[in-house]
């Protein structure tokens, strides 16, 4: 059992997505529908099928051999937009056993230039309708070591639960020793949370630990309370809550 709540959703779950999505390639829109259906292809989080009737006419052709998919039976296609081309950046679902979805598009998240979902962009993925994040204030002490050198202590931190994650412990920059942390060029976005603005590594003795600490200097409203701070990934450093050292996650689960 790891100490955090695990997704439960079944793979091929489907339920309609109350909200206006669009996506957008070479500043042409791509697709514009009221009518997405959430798909979970695994547990974690789902992908967005778009009605082909909502896709905008001749930015789709055909790319290659049709496909058997776990969805249904699928043609990949081509998008072009302007001077903007994509190959094999979606399928059409032809057939399914997933009711709805015969008929619609599922769009490769990285074919696409920007999403939206109403009119605020969002990142990585659609945001689960079953995933909860809460960012508390709170009174306990976190120690993050790494090999057996201290890297932050706060009484003050912001505890981030997250479904589906370890909670992620975000610091005070006065409360970290920078004097161990390299900054780091490294950038990731997260679909609750906004751009990552900072990333370090740790160097210990000479040898580098990449990326093992960020920041999101301006993050969704949602997660305001850890704007400015700095967490460190639970899965790579040695973390104790009031005195209690936390079983490090066995799978790196990111930012």
């Amino acid at each position: 059992m790891t100490g955090y709540p695990a997704s439960i959703t079944a793979i091929n779950h489907f339920a309609a997505a109350p909200r206006r999505v669009r996506g957008m390639l070479g500043g042409e829109i791509v697709f514009d529908t009221t009518r997405a259906i959430y798909v979970w292809e695994w547990p974690n989080y789902p992908q967005y099928y778009v009605p082909l009737a909502d896709v905008r006419p001749g930015v789709l052709a055909p790319d290659g051999d049709p496909l058997s998919t776990p969805q249904g039976d699928a043609q990949p296609q081509r998008l072009t937009a302007r001077d903007s081309q994509r190959a094999a950046g979606a399928r059409l679902i032809t057939a399914s056993p997933i009711t709805g979805i015969r008929d619609t598009v599922r769009f490769e998240w990285s074919a696409l230039d920007q999403w939206f979902e109403e009119d605020e962009e969002i990142f990585v993925h659609p945001r689960s309708p079953y995933t909860r994040v809460d960012a508390l204030r709170s009174t306990r002490t976190i120690r993050v070591e790494r090999d057996g050198v201290l890297l932050a202590q706060s009484s003050a931190p912001v505890m981030l639960f997250e479904t589906g994650l370890p909670t992620r412990y975000y610091l005070d920059q006065r409360d970290v020793r920078f004097e161990h942390l390299v900054p780091s060029p490294t950038r990731t976005e997260c679909p609750y949370k906004g751009r990552v603005s900072g990333y370090w590594s740790v160097s210990i003795r000479g040898r580098l630990h990449p990326d093992i600490a960020w920041m999101y200097s301006f993050p969704t409203r949602q997660v305001l309370p850890i704007a400015g701070l700095v967490a460190f990934l639970n899965e790579r450093v040695d973390i104790t809550l009031d005195g209690v050292p936390q079983a490090r996650p066995k799978t790196h689960m990111g930012a």
